[in-house]
């Protein structure tokens, strides 16, 4: 396998030196507070970047009037605090804008050649209507991992872990170093709640380095004259760019004529990865705009469409940095259909697939509502040279870096984006716990209804009847957990974004 590489996306920092002065010898020297260093850059950064910036009043300029208020402000907090306490409306206006120290915390802001992981990505649902009981279903497996080696498998529910019962209070355990975890032997639905009994004993997962493909899955079926493709695409990796256009070429030579485009596990990714992907699907329309991107207003300049192109930029890691080795020529099935499958986990990069596809070509999604995250961000490191873009000229006394959303999206257009995307043919998420067979497998009810749709037949298969009278109230916040599957839509290369306006 060749080495690829490690994305460092923007950087952010600032430290800011109090002055201080010195009164007459007759009189009590008085020196000014100095700036706690981090705090000094988490706020410094925020207030340069932060996409609603103009809507907090303690990120106002103001705030740095006075240098004495000031630093009696930064001061005194944690880092995280600080930089929880700068969201604006966190939680129902911003859900995702997040802070790590690379020294406790697996670097999520990076989408990453390797990666510190479990091997299985899990979505999580309420047992009933009280949304306190959960349980965890297992979407897939990534071959070779520590979950994989220990025997889980796609469609395996989670009940326990570390021998409690998972709740709200204890489902982020799943992203621990090491688990124990109890799997249900048996599921079944009554009107009103979701019931399982334990399977006898526990499985150990260790987290282990390793790379995941985002290209999971690649099918071709054929109904007649319809040369159906069916791909499983859970990442917008921009170090898989080569594998995701050698992947369009083999549709090519497959003759592909319709595709399904399954992102129900992807929550996003590279900007870049996402516009390619476009022009793989169609083609017919490089160079117009196909995402215009808004920053907050100290960054106006920044404005503009990225327009489609017809070659794709491939990159390898050197020496632990990330290198430019070639373009290539994107490989296009010239599609003016494509039928996309949506969950409560689909986010960012796909939305804007989604949103931004459609004002070129036919786009039918199948599934659940989105997450509903039409804005990105940028990795905002300590180098104020920059003002906060270089990873390179960081600051190397301490590794806090943030991940604060610094821009919104928008289509060609600039239509108003909807809260979520609601799926134009709607499945109960619950149906998937008896029916989540292997990827390709027609007893998917997803991909059966993309099939239907297809082929405008009815595709024979034995699917189990999953409708519980409750509804799915977790916010996506088990979806969008940072430390799970969602990535967000992140910008790696901020620098040549720049020149290319």
């Amino acid at each position: 396998m060749k080495l690829k590489y490690i994305v460092k996306t923007l950087l952010v920092g600032l430290v800011f030196t109090a002055c201080s002065k010195d009164s007459d010898s007759d009189a009590k020297e008085a020196t000014t507070t100095q700036p706690d260093e981090i705090n000094n850059f988490v706020w410094k950064a925020m207030n340069s970047w932060y996409y609603w910036q103009s809507n907090v009043a303690d990120l106002s300029d103001s705030k740095i009037t006075s240098t004495t208020a000031y630093n009696n402000f930064i001061n005194g907090k944690t880092p995280d605090a600080l930089f929880y306490s700068l969201l604006y409306q966190r939680r129902s206006v911003d859900r995702f804008s997040w802070i790590e120290n690379s020294n406790e915390i697996v670097q999520v802001s990076k989408i990453a050649e390797v990666e510190k992981k479990g091997g299985f990505s899990y979505a999580i649902y309420p047992k009933d209507a009280s949304n306190i009981n959960m349980v965890a279903l297992i979407n897939y497996i990534v071959p070779g991992s520590p979950a994989a080696l220990a025997g889980l498998k796609r469609g395996d529910v989670i009940t326990k872990i570390n021998g409690s019962q998972l709740t709200t209070s204890n489902y982020d355990q799943l992203e621990n170093t090491q688990l124990t975890i109890t799997l249900a032997a048996s599921v079944q639905f009554t009107s009103n709640s979701l019931v399982t009994t334990d399977k006898a004993g526990t499985v150990t997962v260790t987290k282990a380095d390793i790379d995941e493909n985002p290209i999971a899955y690649y099918e071709k079926k054929v109904y007649g004259t319809k040369n159906i493709g069916y791909l499983v695409f859970n990442a917008f990796k921009s170090d898989y760019n080569d594998e995701l256009n050698a992947a369009f070429y083999k549709m090519g030579l497959d003759g592909i004529n319709e595709l399904v485009l399954d992102l129900r596990y992807n929550g996003g990714g590279s900007l870049e990865t996402a516009v390619a992907l476009a022009q793989m699907i169609n083609g017919g329309f490089t160079n117009k705009p196909y995402i215009y991107l808004d920053f907050n207003n100290k960054h106006n300049s920044e404005d503009g469409f990225e327009n489609l192109s017809d070659k794709v930029n491939i990159f390898n890691l050197v020496d632990n940095e990330p290198t430019f080795q070639r373009e290539e020529t994107i490989n296009s099935l010239a599609l003016t259909n494509i039928y996309v499958l949506v969950s409560f986990q689909t986010a960012s990069a796909s939305e804007l697939t989604i949103q931004c596809l459609k004002k070129y070509i036919n786009v039918i999604t199948i599934g659940e509502e989105t997450v509903g995250k039409f804005v990105g961000s940028n990795t905002l490191y300590d180098s104020p040279a920059s003002d906060y873009t270089s990873y390179a000229n960081r600051n190397t006394k301490h590794k806090w870096q943030l991940q604060p959303i610094t821009f919104s999206y928008y289509n060609k257009d600039k239509d108003p984006n909807p809260a979520k995307i609601i799926p134009d043919h709607e499945i109960n998420p619950y149906s998937t716990f008896l029916n989540l067979v292997e990827f390709g497998n027609v007893k998917d009810p997803y991909l059966n209804k993309a099939l239907e749709l297809i082929t405008g037949q009815t595709i024979q298969a034995t699917a189990k009847n999953a409708n519980p009278s409750f509804s799915l109230k977790i916010d996506n916040l088990a979806a969008f957990n940072p430390t799970n599957t969602a990535k967000g839509l992140y910008i790696e290369d901020f620098k040549k974004l720049k020149n290319n306006k």
